[in-house]
């Protein structure tokens, strides 16, 4: 009945996509399911069941990324690592080459590349470094044998991937034994803030925007490193005993013996045994992630999620893009006069028409164009050069709204290095510490160090979240907002990027610091004698207290 409903009410064209896309999902789980039951030996007999199979899958990727479809079900990515991992140990693309066909070889180009993508949202760092190195020699392979017009694309491809993974790693984190730690950064019990809970804490985070527009900012994918990295903070760590983790792709001997026939044949894929679909409780807040969107397309997906907002939900809104200046020196409409974020490719800021007279850019989100979406609880984030120029927007409707803007400015050193890395303001929300680290020029750490340094970082986090409940006047969205273990995260790593910077040596004046709408107290909050003492010790501890001015 429920179904029912919701279909009755969409208009023809999203009835067919979703029709089509059911149809695409039901067809791959049934070819899936039917793998289970073919017989562990005889590669003939499983190439034209996988050659099946792969095919709708990949209909199924494409028709996701061209209706923007998301489930924020890690489950999917699991069977997806799961698909790709028993490709891998069944080596079906091994005698590629010797059937001298581009096709097949292109086939299997793009099946690595998704394959490192499913690794690189998984954390699964040792798969990806063996899939990148099969990928170049694949790549030097297809090259040599076809010269194809595309093999400057593929090369750009392998290029593009070893980039964003650099970009991931920007603080190595050691063991003793000096190989890296892999960390990841998704929401856990042990990271979710503490706070005691009033009435007044009652919305929840159920729909989620993700923007990514920055021109020279590293990519992978149709996924910036911003985008990445915002992804894996707005997402919950699943447990790992419950999907089985795998470390690495299976070779074909290890295949072999995990993947073996039992008399429970749901056993033998792991990633499948325990997960029912029907019954599972999406956990995530639904996302859409958008790169490089046109005006059009933010407009859509916003109305979209604006639409589907249940009672006490919360639509969050995250951009990341270069700013859209506006060169008018009179300001008198604050909503479009002071410029946006550009919503495409960067191109001129202004037009003018044929009789002189300055109109607006109009591939530009400007801060009026939000006014509308105010009608409900609305949780913004805008990482831009031009952040601050939605500091203004008013609360006509009187519901729940929050603006955290990024700083306009970073020092020039720190913005020659994370230019095309990522932005700062981002990577405190993702991951405080490696932030700290960052702009203290500090690029590897021990482990023991390392968490070390993060239990300041959770004392820090604890002590905001007292104050925030006891400073804060109840009466200001950020109360209504905190109940929510994601945005209660986002405003206390707000917190704590704001009194680092406000501290370091190099960040001098208010262009370098974030801001926020309603904005914080200063002197009862945000200049608390506690929350200065953890930053100091958290300095003292990783020896840079040089970096920052006196604490006292």
């Amino acid at each position: 009945m429920v179904v029912a409903s919701t279909m009755a009410s969409m208009d023809d064209h999203e009835r067919k996509i979703v029709v089509e896309f059911c149809q695409l999902l039901e067809q791959s789980k049934q070819l899936f399911n039917g793998l289970r039951d073919l017989p562990q030996c005889g590669q003939k007999i499983w190439q034209g069941y996988f050659g099946k199979t792969f095919d709708v899958y990949t209909k199924l990727w494409k028709f996701q990324q061209q209706h923007s479809l998301r489930t924020s079900d890690t489950n999917n990515l699991n069977e997806a690592y799961s698909f790709y991992s028993a490709i891998r140990g069944r080596q079906y693309y091994s005698r590629v080459s010797q059937e001298d066909r581009s096709d097949l070889m292109v086939k299997k180009l793009r099946y690595y590349a998704r394959f490192i993508v499913v690794c690189l949202l998984l954390r699964r760092v040792g798969a990806i470094r063996e899939l990148l190195a099969e990928l170049d020699k694949q790549i030097v392979d297809y090259t040599s044998t076809y010269e194809p017009d595309d093999q400057l694309e593929w090369s750009l491809v392998l290029e593009e991937i070893k980039t964003f993974v650099k970009a991931d790693s920007i603080v190595n984190v050691l063991h003793a034994d000096q190989s890296s730690v892999i960390l990841s950064h998704r929401l856990t019990p042990l990271t979710t803030p503490p706070v005691e809970k009033s009435t007044m804490m009652n919305l929840s985070l159920q729909e989620i925007i993700l923007i990514g527009n920055m021109s020279e900012q590293v990519k992978f994918s149709e996924m910036t490193i911003d985008m990445f990295r915002m992804m894996q903070t707005l997402e919950r760590e699943k447990n790992r005993d419950e999907v089985n983790h795998v470390s690495d792709p299976p070779s074909r001997a290890s295949f072999e013996k995990s993947y073996s026939i039992t008399s429970n044949k749901t056993l033998a894929y792991p990633m499948m045994a325990n997960h029912d679909v029907n019954s599972s409780r999406r956990e995530n807040p639904h996302k859409y992630i958008l790169y490089k969107p046109t005006i059009t397309q933010i407009m859509m997906f916003l109305a979209t999620g604006f639409k589907e907002l249940p009672a006490n939900g919360v639509l969050l809104m995250y951009i990341s893009a270069d700013g859209c200046f506006q060169t008018s020196k009179h300001v008198n409409d604050l909503g479009y006069d002071c410029g946006g974020v550009m919503a495409s490719s960067k191109r001129e800021m202004e037009l003018t028409n044929k009789k002189g007279v300055h109109v607006k850019e109009i591939h530009c989100l400007y801060p009026g164009d939000l006014y509308a979406y105010t009608r409900k609880p609305l949780f913004v984030i805008i990482d831009s050069d031009n952040s601050f120029a939605f500091q203004y927007i008013p609360r006509y409707f009187g519901h729940p709204f929050v603006v955290l803007m990024s700083p306009q400015e970073l020092p020039d050193k720190l913005h020659e290095q994370l230019q095309h890395n990522g932005s700062l303001f981002t990577l405190f929300l993702h991951s405080p510490l490696t932030a700290f680290c960052i702009i203290c020029n500090i690029l590897t750490v021990k482990m023991h160090l390392w968490e070390r340094a993060n239990s300041y970082v959770d004392r820090f986090i604890t002590e905001a979240s007292r104050l925030f409940t006891s400073k804060v006047k109840p009466d200001v969205s950020y109360i209504q907002f905190f109940g929510d273990d994601f945005l209660r995260l986002l405003l206390l790593r707000y917190v704590f990027c704001h009194v680092v910077l406000r501290h370091h040596r190099a960040f001098v004046g208010e262009q370098y610091l974030p801001r926020c709408q309603p904005p914080l107290p200063l002197a009862s909050f945000l200049d608390e004698i506690s929350l200065k003492k953890y930053v100091r010790d958290l300095a003292k501890h990783l020896d840079v207290l040089s970096h920052f001015e006196n604490f006292e």
